[in-house]
């Protein structure tokens, strides 16, 4: 059966109960894509919830850890592996932010790994979460050099789904232009600016996520993610001025699709 409610960026394996989180979230129709932080969490997440069959498991390296050094380079290549052979990636990106900016290099050069390994070996259907913080238009550099978006590299396309996107008016075109889709949470829709990106992406090109839990490795119950993801269909409804219904339908199907579910 078809979701109601899928929730594109979520960090269930750093929710407590996961696993019984996951178990309720499918008797409430939920889908999750799990968005690990690191290569080890990326194993641990595929152990803990690989077989609940709402739930996809990416492969990520977010670049928080990059910048705090808890990640490197031996980390770094053990991401790509993992992306390789993966359909889901994420969370990866980057953070030029005014705290995390100064590992700019070593955050690029991750993911440029990242992502030369998806290219490398395309996989039908794969789907990357990708995290950029003043950084949009950095990490479209890098999508559209190894040919993730845009026509120059069918081969080796993929579905890039920006997270919370945050970058300019000017990097949300070019965004657009290329391809890529994008998930809101209650904290992109929680600005001006975000609300109005809301409203200016195309509808089947609009996801919805959580981010949760807002705190890692704390509880968070599948009713808080389905209540989440309801509040934010309840917004984008009212600001594009549709019909809920009908847009918690499409949006529910693309993400379904997305998921192979």
């Amino acid at each position: 059966m078809e979701p109601r409610l899928v929730d594109m960026h979520c960090h269930l394996d750093r929710i407590l109960d996961a696993t019984e989180v996951a178990a309720v979230a499918e008797d409430l129709g939920l889908a999750i894509l799990c968005t690990p932080v690191t290569p080890a969490d990326t194993r641990a997440a595929r152990d803990l919830l690989g077989g609940c069959a709402n739930v996809r498991v990416g492969a990520g390296l977010h670049p928080w850890w990059i910048d705090s050094g808890a990640c490197g380079e031996a980390e770094a290549g053990e991401a790509a592996d993992l992306a390789a052979a993966s359909r889901f990636v994420g969370e990866v990106g980057l953070d030029f932010g005014r705290v995390h900016g100064g590992s700019a290099a070593a955050q690029t050069a991750a993911f440029e790994r990242i992502v030369a390994a998806c290219a490398a070996h395309p996989l039908p259907g794969r789907v990357l979460s990708i995290h950029a913080v003043h950084s949009a238009g950095s990490a479209l550099d890098v999508l559209e050099r190894f040919g993730l978006v845009g026509t120059g590299g069918a081969a080796a396309a993929a579905t890039c789904v920006f997270h919370w996107f945050s970058g300019t008016s000017e990097e949300l075109v070019r965004a657009r232009r290329l391809g890529c889709l994008f998930s809101v949470n209650p904290m992109m829709l929680a600005t001006r600016r975000g609300r109005e990106y809301a409203r200016q992406i195309p509808e089947d090109r609009l996801l919805l996520e959580t981010d949760a839990p807002p705190g890692l490795d704390t509880p968070y119950a599948a009713a808080d993610i389905a209540a989440s993801l309801e509040g934010v269909l309840d917004t984008l409804a009212e600001i594009r001025r549709v019909e809920r219904g009908a847009l918690a339908s499409r949006i529910a199907h693309r993400g379904a699709e997305l998921l192979a579910l």
